[in-house]
């Protein structure tokens, strides 16, 4: 008789049975896997993109896609805060394009309204609202779920996850994902924004240097050849462009030499003008003022006017452009005739010119009474006189020899100035001489290679 079918043994049922959760739980593996790597190829291509691009708007356009991808959401938002605190959506992203428009146009009413109340609130509540009206906007079927966007701790804005999923849940992981990306984020604004602040400093560096430029050209490149006397003179800008000045400018036509040549170097009969001046302030602001007094000045001196009413002249002509401007001009203005051996001057509150006289080894100032540059356009001037001597030496010089400041504090002030001009003229017979001993001093009160905070200027004149 035929055998009826043999019945599964247990052990068979066993197998089977056995086999369905390895395969599934292979499965699981493998798909975990796969989003495992997704993640990381869309995080390394976030950092591909941080490093290529120079634009920062095209790398934002990457981030509500990347977070959107990275927490399999329905889509993303990006805000940031503009300069004056408002909130602005700057970038979507959506994955039902159908869904974009009406999702864009209710997150951008939810910024626009916390932008009317942006100037009666503070910055901090701002989060709060935003996500109180994106709640109010987009209805309750969206569920939101943000992290901010910190640029050295300060917040620059909000990166959102949005989805319609009920059962959609804010996990630890995602938190952790959308993080990266916001941190990504702050990294490309912070970025941009050192890129912005490096290109305007090297706009500054150029523009610094063509004006320090032309104020060198400006300054004596080499003094003139005065009969009966030696010079010597060395001006030290605190910044590359600075507010010390210095000048010899010849006192008449006859004294100005033809295009193509040197008037500093060539030999003329005749009076010189010898001046020192300091603006008040540093930098370019100050370095334009004295290229303006400059050219000024220079047109004065060949009237053939005192000292006393060049300077009035000068501080009336310059008074309207520095009124309310909170800048001065300090200067001494003196005449040097070769032929009397008279030095005649005017001061207007700069710091006098020290006279060495060599008959009985004493320093005196050469002084008179007179106002700053700029400060009033009444300011009455005097004028002096000072015969010199076989031997003598006067050094013009500007505050920062003698606000020249030490470690400690101390400064270099002028009895020490004295005292070093009183050593040098008894050493030294040249006047370059004396004016190196005496940077060398200032620069031995500062310390080593310490740089001095404020301009530094000397000349030397030497009668023979």
């Amino acid at each position: 008789m035929p055998q009826p079918p043999s019945q599964p043994t247990d052990s068979n049922n066993s197998a089977t049975t056995d086999v369905t959760p390895v395969v599934a739980l292979k499965e699981l593996v493998a798909r975990l896997h796969r989003e495992q790597n997704k993640i990381q190829d869309l995080l390394s291509s976030l950092g591909f993109a941080l490093r290529s691009f120079n634009n920062l708007n095209q790398f934002l356009e990457l981030i509500p896609l990347m977070a959107t991808r990275v927490t399999d959401a329905d889509g993303s938002a990006l805000f940031l805060y503009k300069p004056n605190g408002q909130v602005r959506l700057e970038q979507l992203h959506w994955q039902d394009s159908r869904q974009r428009k009406d999702i864009r146009k209710a997150l951008e009413t939810a910024s626009s309204q916390i932008a009317l109340l942006s100037n009666t609130v503070p910055l901090t509540t701002t989060t709060g609202m935003l996500d109180d009206q994106m709640h109010r906007c987009l209805g309750p079927d969206v569920q939101i779920f943000g992290t901010a966007i910190l640029v050295k701790h300060n917040e620059r804005g909000w990166l959102y996850v949005l989805s319609r999923d009920p059962d959609y849940t804010w996990t630890e992981t995602r938190q952790k994902l959308v993080r990266l990306v916001a941190d990504q984020t702050a990294v490309a604004i912070e970025n941009d924004e050192l890129a912005v602040e490096l290109r305007k400093k090297e706009r500054l560096d150029q523009e610094l240097e063509i004006g320090a430029e032309i104020q060198r050209r400006l300054l004596p490149r080499q003094c003139p050849i005065i009969p009966g006397v030696a010079l010597a003179a060395r001006c030290k800008p605190a910044n590359r462009v600075g507010g010390d000045y210095y000048d010899f400018i010849p006192t008449n036509h006859d004294q100005i030499q033809p295009s193509g040549k040197n008037p500093i170097a060539t030999e003329e009969i005749g009076r010189w003008g010898l001046v020192v001046g300091d603006v008040m302030g540093k930098g370019v602001p100050a370095g334009l003022i004295m290229t303006m007094m400059r050219g000024m000045l220079r047109g004065e001196v060949l009237h053939g006017h005192p000292p006393r009413r060049i300077l009035q002249n000068l501080n009336r002509v310059m008074y309207a452009d520095l009124e309310n401007s909170n800048r001065f001009v300090t200067l001494f203005y003196s005449e040097f005739d070769p032929d009397t051996k008279i030095l005649s001057y005017s001061n207007a509150a700069h710091n006098p010119p020290l006279w060495w006289h060599a008959a009985t080894k004493t320093v005196t100032r050469l002084d008179t009474l007179g106002m700053l540059i700029g400060l009033d356009a009444n300011s009455q001037y005097e004028d002096g006189q000072a015969l010199l001597e076989s031997g003598d030496v006067v050094i013009y010089y500007t505050d920062g020899m003698t606000d020249a400041a030490s470690a400690s504090g101390d400064r270099f002030d002028e009895e020490n100035l004295i005292e070093s001009l009183n050593i040098a003229c008894r050493i030294y017979r040249d006047p370059q001489e004396i004016l190196d001993y005496m940077f060398n001093k200032v620069q031995d009160f500062i310390g080593g290679e310490k740089q001095n905070t404020d301009d530094m200027t000397l000349v030397v004149l030497q009668v023979k």
